[in-house]
C-alpha cells in the first residue's frame, strides 16, 4: 500500500507539470485533504485555495448549494456534493475539485444514513463522479478513510 504522502506528492507533480490546479470543498473531513496537500512542498503550484463548509448555511452561501437540495436530499447526499464540486471549482477557477460530505459520527446518523455514510465527489476537466461510501470505525477512522479514498480516486483518474 502506497503512503498517502507519496500519492499526494505524485499528484502535485503531475498537476504542476500540466499547469493545472485543484481545490477542495470539505465537510466531514474538516480540511484533512487540504492538509495532506499542504504538507507537501510544491503544493502552492496547484492549490490556490480550499474551503471547509461544515454547516448547511455555509455550503449554500460559499458554494451555492441550493436550499431545495439541502432541504430535500440533505447535506449528506450525491446532489449536495455535486453542487459543492461545481461551487468550489467555480470559486477557485480550478481544473479539478474534490468535495466531501458525510457522517463521521458518533452522532448525526439516521436510519437511512448511518455513521460512516460519506459522499465523495471528483470533478475533472472532462467528467464529474460522486461515490457513495460506507466506512467503518471511529470518527477519526471515517475521516481518514474518506481522505485516503478521495486522494486515491484522484490518483486513479490522473493515472498515477
Amino acid at each position: 500500500m502506497k503512503k498517502l504522502s507519496d500519492i499526494t506528492e505524485k499528484i502535485i507533480q503531475k498537476l504542476s507539470s500540466q499547469h493545472q490546479t485543484i481545490t477542495f470543498a470539505e465537510s466531514c473531513t474538516g480540511g484533512r485533504i487540504a492538509a495532506a496537500f499542504t504538507a507537501i512542498s510544491g503544493a502552492s503550484a496547484v492549490l490556490n485555495g480550499s474551503c471547509i463548509t461544515y454547516s448547511n448555511e455555509i455550503k449554500h452561501l460559499w458554494l451555492g448549494v441550493g436550499q431545495e437540495v439541502l432541504e430535500h436530499y440533505g447535506a449528506v447526499s450525491e446532489e449536495c456534493v455535486k453542487q459543492m464540486l461545481t461551487g468550489a471549482q467555480k470559486m477557485a477557477a480550478s481544473d479539478y475539485a474534490i468535495a466531501v460530505s458525510g457522517i463521521a459520527g458518533p452522532t448525526g446518523a439516521t436510519v437511512f444514513k448511518p455513521v460512516g455514510t460519506v459522499y465523495i465527489g471528483l470533478l475533472t476537466p472532462w467528467h464529474q463522479k460522486v461515490f457513495h461510501c460506507h466506512f467503518k470505525g471511529s470518527r477519526e477512522a471515517v475521516q481518514e478513510q474518506s481522505t485516503l479514498f478521495a486522494i486515491e480516486k484522484l490518483a486513479e483518474v490522473l493515472e498515477i
